[in-house]
């Protein structure tokens, strides 16, 4: 979800710029089931653009519809609505519409956390029923002293806002980033489907061929450094290597310059005997090497899908990074005993505020 804010603040700066107002709606609850979880949001600007999305599409021509009295009136509003028969989910939406009149130093505050790869949170406070009250909104928590509200028309602070609200908390980790060591034809389109998926795209690239952003669709960063001067910073369970040089002896090299790091997942290209091969060789240069690092490499990199196009690798590559990421067992759907949300590593968290 952090990448979607990301892309909200970047429409709301541009628009702000111009004098365009905006209002923001977020899913804070869900009864039964949603084709997306609590937590999403969509920017709806007073020109009828909108940035993000609640649903799979079916509701937010209604959420627009229902903005507008929020342009009017400035006072944020609950809105429900019943997907049983609408959207083929059978649950009931609450969204949370309220004014978005963040200043430059807000947006300069999140633009700083997000480029450094640090965490914050967001609180929303609620009612389930259909209302509009100014004691409804949503703050930005970046530590106890910084926290910025969503607009100036929700004065209130979390110790006065009334008992029978509700509060929905949700963690904004740092995007998911992944940095790909290669730069032949399948990594062009890794880089391509990773960038649709929502992730930071890092390209890795031998100097003696130096390559831009331009070259990789998608990409936000090209580092053109030999493995001996390879060096990669702010590497987190948010992040994820794939080697793919198609060079026994380069992705020997590129392994050994990140040794020292903890990424959540790193995928060797190749089959499997030449990853036994691959290892093998790094221990023994290497014998000291954390158990936590060997234990995040995967190889051959991708799930079993029966992939044979560079697009069709890169989707399977993907979808195995997800299912390490998200802590699943890839199988199909309707074999999954549960909701097709649950279990899930994000933080959300609901609390009423008289048990606070």
């Amino acid at each position: 979800m952090t990448h979607e804010f990301k892309e909200i603040i970047a429409s709301y700066k541009e628009a702000s710029k111009i004098g365009i107002r905006a209002v923001m709606a977020t899913v804070v609850d869900v009864d039964g089931s949603s084709y997306r979880r609590p937590g999403v949001g969509m920017l709806i600007l007073e020109n009828r653009k909108m940035t993000g999305a609640v649903s799979g599409g079916c509701v937010e021509k209604e959420v627009l519809r229902q903005s507008q009295s929020v342009f009017t009136s400035g006072i944020p509003k609950i809105m429900t609505y019943n997907g049983r028969y609408r959207l083929g989910c059978e649950g009931v939406l609450f969204i949370l519409i309220e004014p978005f009149s963040i200043n430059e130093t807000t947006i300069h505050t999140i633009e700083k956390y997000l480029e450094s790869r640090t965490s914050f949170e967001m609180n929303s406070y609620y009612s389930k029923e259909e209302s509009v009250k100014f004691s409804m909104g949503s703050m930005i928590s970046f530590d106890r002293n910084n926290v910025f509200k969503f607009s100036d028309t929700f004065d209130q602070l979390p110790e006065s806002i009334d008992n029978g609200m509700l509060c929905f908390t949700r963690e904004m980790k740092p995007c998911f980033r992944l940095i790909i060591i290669g730069s032949e034809h399948d990594a062009i389109e890794l880089s391509k489907i990773a960038y649709q998926t929502g992730w930071e795209v890092e390209i890795v690239n031998s100097p003696k061929n130096p390559k831009t952003t331009h070259d990789f669709p998608g990409s936000n960063k090209v580092i053109n450094q030999s493995p001996e001067e390879l060096i990669v910073d702010k590497v987190d369970m948010q992040t994820a290597f794939v080697l793919m040089t198609h060079n026994f002896a380069k992705d020997l090299l590129y392994l050994q310059a990140i040794k020292d790091t903890s990424p959540t997942y790193i995928g060797l290209l190749g089959p499997s005997r030449r990853r036994e091969k691959l290892l093998s060789a790094f221990i023994e240069y290497f014998p000291e090497v954390s158990d936590e690092f060997m234990d995040c490499i995967h190889g051959p990199a991708g799930l079993n899908l029966g992939a044979e196009t560079p697009q069709e690798i890169a989707i399977s590559i993907i979808a195995e990074i997800l299912s390490v990421v998200r802590n699943q067992k890839p199988i199909p759907l309707q074999e999954k005993v549960g909701g097709i949300h649950s279990n899930s590593s994000d933080k959300i968290a609901y609390n009423s505020i008289k048990d606070k």
